[in-house]
């Protein structure tokens, strides 16, 4: 269940403190800033709204449970989306159930940050003329079922990157890999993206 939207501009570092000498507040306020952004990268992975529910519930027990692990090498933002993008990869290699895959759930954007790339086709139509946003569903649903054929790390990649917006060195950091790394498997993932779509349209 998450929880209800409160006064969460306070910083990371100071929450996670707080935090870590068992202010439950201040851990609600972490969880009630970044719920929804983890949900909707889960779901983008996972395709599934229950699993992509459970696996961000999963989430934030770990980051509960370890938070006075939690050393601040990295920023709290790359360590919980660490611990969510691993859960959900596991999730996904254990799971054979591709076929009931779906990415209709809407996205929920409560800090405001930018999208980009496929980030436009995987979120609300914003054309006004009905021909238009007729054709822009059609091609979201494409975008969805395009990036659900990707293998399950090449599409992490890809969520991280053109949806969630990271950078290269925030991708490496999630996913325990270097940049380069990251940028060969974008572009294998954009490249399989391309390949895909053309044979649907075919």
């Amino acid at each position: 269940m998450y929880l209800r939207a409160a006064n969460i501009n306070i910083d990371d570092s100071v929450l996670v403190q707080q935090s870590q000498v068992g202010d439950a507040t201040a851990m609600e306020r972490l969880i009630l800033k970044y719920q929804n952004r983890i949900y909707n990268v889960i779901l983008k992975m996972c395709g599934n709204p229950d699993d992509a529910a459970e696996l961000a519930q999963e989430a934030f027990v770990k980051v509960i449970e370890n938070i006075d692990k939690f050393q601040g090498k990295s920023s709290f933002y790359t360590w919980l989306f660490r611990i969510a993008v691993n859960l959900t990869l596991n999730h996904c290699q254990r799971s054979s159930r591709t076929a009931a895959r779906s990415l209709d759930a809407e996205e929920t954007e409560p800090d405001g940050t930018t999208s980009q790339t496929l980030r436009d086709c995987l979120s609300d139509e914003r054309a006004l003329d009905p021909a238009a946003v007729a054709q822009s569903r059609e091609l979201c649903e494409l975008a969805k079922k395009c990036l659900l054929q990707l293998e399950e790390p090449q599409r992490a990649v890809v969520v991280l990157r053109d949806i969630e917006g990271m950078d290269y060195a925030q991708i490496a950091e999630v996913l325990n890999i270097e940049i380069g790394t990251v940028r060969s498997r974008l572009s294998r993932a954009r490249s399989s993206l391309r390949d895909i779509l053309e044979a649907m349209i075919k």
